[in-house]
This record gives structure tokens, C-alpha cells and sequence, in this order.
């Protein structure tokens, strides 16, 4: 009988010491960092082209979009003389 009484004195502490508990951390908002970052991460995963991506990271950092892509000269001719920063190239 005393080791019925044990088991049961056990078991009814196991289960009150179980309710007793929080199962999930304590819940705090994000901060405004943190909600940018998620949401890069999040825009990051998605499987967006350049374009669009580009566009919409500039719409979450709320920095403006820089213009991406090639100058209007096409190819350069080898012998069409180019000084870059006061030199020949």
C-alpha cells in the first residue's frame, strides 16, 4: 500500500509540476530593427528576379532604388583611345 501511495503522491506532483509551467517563452513585440530584418529575410526566400527584388528590398529599407544596367556605348573598339583618371588605357 505505501508503494501505491508513493507512485500516486509522485504522479499527482509530476502532473501539477507539468500545468504548472509556461510551454512557450514569453511573447515580446519585435523591435523595429528586428521586424526589417525579418522581413529581408523573408523577401530573401522568396525566389524573386533581380529586378523585383531590388525594388522591393529598396521599399523595406526605404533607401531609393539605384538604376541597374549597362551604359547606352554597347561594346567598346580596342582602338578607340579611353583615359580613365588622367591615363591611357
Amino acid at each position: 500500500m505505501n508503494r501505491f501511495l508513493a507512485v500516486c503522491l509522485l504522479l499527482v506532483t509530476a502532473v501539477l509540476t507539468g500545468c504548472a509551467t509556461h510551454p512557450s517563452p514569453e511573447l515580446r513585440p519585435y523591435s523595429a530593427e528586428e521586424s526589417k530584418q525579418l522581413a529581408l529575410e523573408a523577401l530573401s526566400r522568396r525566389g524573386l528576379s533581380f529586378d523585383e527584388y531590388q525594388q522591393q528590398r529598396a521599399a523595406l529599407t526605404g533607401q531609393p532604388q539605384k538604376p541597374f544596367g549597362f551604359d547606352r556605348r554597347g561594346e567598346m573598339n580596342a582602338e578607340r583611345s579611353v583615359t580613365l583618371h588622367g591615363r591611357p588605357s
